[in-house]
């Protein structure tokens, strides 16, 4: 397996640093391609590996940037690709389009029965902690007997947004014999919601690497005693453990990228998603520990990466769920 990215792959991840780093919004990103380089050529992009799938969401990590990349062309685009709808899908990967994925609902922790209905082409139901729906077009909505596509402001259809702590936003959905159109079955899913972890884990990575690189440089100028902090031996031994966590994380995020496709593509998710889930928060501790009572400020640059790492943990499972799924994976 190649660990490391294509030339191609590498002027595309710098270009979309430099951008972020201008603090430009969204759309400057899907004109610089990174919608496209998510997508497949069979589904209008030009990318869609894992490999391009971590570079974009490493930068996104390492920059604290909140984009919809994930939920609108990831997992949204990849759904609408996946059951035909090529056309919303080129226009999500474009940014023309704005897709909300509505798979949880209240009550429920990762897994388990969905209540909304379908009737008569018409959806009712609730939907919980809808990542974009505010600002979406168009939302895709599990029911029981799969996966419907809904125009924003269907009649029928409120919602009620809030912030997260990473720094998006999410809704509560209320659907009332909203009028929808069937998109498929529910295993439409398995792909698209695969990547959507791997994303989520290169963006936790990237998080991870620029916590542990600000708190290199603040061990090297906060000095205690008349000496660095970070010349005690006692602290270069918990750097160094950091390290290593972290360079075990970027391992499982490669692996997971080059296993995307795989048949035993499941196993790989849950694995992944059950370390970088445990690092992460581990780094989110460590780092503000490291720190002091300055790691603890809002006014910090650390205190959103540390929410970030944890809010990574929760999304799509957490690291206990996902390790449960690992063990029965790997026994069947």
């Amino acid at each position: 397996m190649n660990f490391g990215f294509t030339e191609e792959q590498t002027m595309l991840g710098d270009s979309l640093a430099r951008t972020l780093e201008r603090g430009t919004d969204a759309s400057a990103l899907f004109e610089l391609g990174a919608g496209a380089a998510l997508m497949t050529e069979e589904a209008g992009g030009f990318g869609g590996t894992g490999a391009d799938i971590l570079m974009v969401f490493r930068t996104l990590g390492r920059a604290g940037a909140v984009t919809p990349l994930l939920d609108s062309v990831v997992l949204g685009a990849g759904i609408l690709s996946a059951a035909g709808e090529s056309d919303l899908a080129e226009a999500a990967a474009s940014g023309e389009a704005r897709v909300a994925v509505a798979l949880d609902e209240p009550g429920q922790r990762y897994e388990g029965t969905v209540a909304t209905t379908a009737a008569a082409g018409k959806l009712t139901g609730e939907k919980s902690v809808i990542h974009g729906a505010e600002d979406a077009t168009h939302l895709i909505v599990r029911a029981t007997d799969g996966l419907y596509l809904v125009e924003a402001g269907a009649e029928g259809l409120s919602l009620r947004g809030y912030a997260l702590m990473d720094g998006g936003r999410a809704a509560e959905v209320t659907l009332k014999d909203v009028p929808a159109r069937r998109l498929g079955d529910a295993d439409l899913l398995d792909r698209p919601l695969a990547a959507a972890i791997l994303a989520l884990c290169a963006d936790a990575l990237g998080v991870m690497e620029k916590a542990v690189d600000l708190t290199t440089d603040y061990l090297k100028t906060r000095k205690q005693f008349g000496r660095p902090i970070g010349s005690f031996q006692a602290i270069q031994h918990r750097m160094a453990d950091l390290l290593t966590e972290v360079e075990q994380a970027r391992s499982a995020v490669w692996n997971l990228a080059g296993h995307l496709d795989s048949a035993d593509r499941d196993r790989h998710v849950a694995a992944t998603k059950s370390l970088v889930g445990r690092i992460a928060r581990l780094v989110a501790e460590e780092t503000i520990q490291l720190h002091g009572g300055i790691g603890m400020t809002e006014e910090y640059e650390l205190a959103p990466m540390a929410r970030r790492l944890l809010a990574a943990d929760a999304r799509f499972g957490d690291s206990d769920h996902h390790l449960e799924r690992f063990i029965a994976a790997s026994a069947a």
